[in-house]
């Protein structure tokens, strides 16, 4: 069954359950349905031409796994969590020693940070094995395997096995973020970088709490993701408006704030 047999199939699959359904679930199931048929086409072009990223700091990075969440087309267009692209190039270029990437998901981070980083350790942890073993043919197909360290389960106590060097914290683990960035149980995060995706929507809160507790240490800025035209590749700039908001949809149900967080120098 081709792509769009399957989705069509899983429409009229979903429009026979109408009844069981209200009309606002049934439509913006419907929605759902058809955009990701839409994504799935152009991931399928794209891919037909090559599985690499076209645009940002990770272009050029052989993509041959699975996307952990799904929105494989934004990666694939090199505009995944594009927001982050002016401070992830300010950080390569002020030089580190080691990137800590918790919840490393497929490599997506991992294995980008560490071909923009040449000269960096990345230690990428993940609880689920599935994930580790993608971010370690994510690695091995991009010639990094040698500087990214993959790794389990993370622990509070890990972080002080960093201290004294250049790191960057990269944290996206569906709220843990909350229960791990405890500067007061384990100081060493006072020197470190932090780029800190937040989940409001699982830990009521969070994102205002992080910004508490890293206060007296840090310089902190809030980003707040959006969709701008402008932004997007020529690829998809020159395509109808609904193809340049599908070419950005990272499939998210709710608001996840960015917190990066530089520590201010020592007087």
């Amino acid at each position: 069954m081709g792509v769009t047999s399957d989705y069509a199939a899983r429409l009229r699959e979903l429009v026979g359950q109408a009844d069981q359904l209200s009309d606002t679930d049934l439509l913006a199931k419907a929605l759902t349905t058809t955009a990701r048929w839409r994504t799935k086409l152009w991931v399928n072009t794209l891919a037909a031409e090559g599985l690499n990223v076209r645009s940002g700091p990770f272009k050029g990075m052989d993509y041959v796994v699975n996307a952990a969440e799904g929105a494989l087309l934004p990666r694939l267009l090199g505009v995944y969590e594009r927001e982050l692209h002016p401070d992830l190039v300010a950080f390569a270029a002020q030089g580190l020693d080691h990137v800590i990437d918790i919840g490393c998901a497929e490599g997506y981070y991992a294995v980008g940070l560490a071909r923009l980083m040449p000269d960096v350790i990345v230690n990428a942890y993940d609880i689920d094995e599935v994930a580790r073993r993608r971010c370690g043919l994510l690695a091995d197909a991009n010639g990094v395997a040698d500087r990214v360290v993959i790794r389990g389960e993370f622990f509070g106590e890990d972080f002080a096995q960093f201290e004294g060097g250049r790191v960057l914290v990269f944290i996206d683990a569906e709220g843990f973020e909350d229960d791990i960035l405890r500067p007061e149980l384990y100081p060493a995060l006072a020197g470190y970088n932090l780029v800190v995706e937040t989940h409001p929507g699982m830990r009521p809160g969070v994102t205002d709490r992080l910004i508490q507790r890293f206060a007296a240490t840090h310089d902190i800025k809030q980003i707040n993701p959006s969709i701008e035209k402008a932004d997007l590749p020529a690829l998809v700039a020159g395509r109808s408006h609904l193809d340049m908001m599908l070419a950005a949809w990272e499939w998210r149900a709710s608001p996840t704030p960015w917190l990066v967080m530089r520590p201010r120098a020592k007087v």
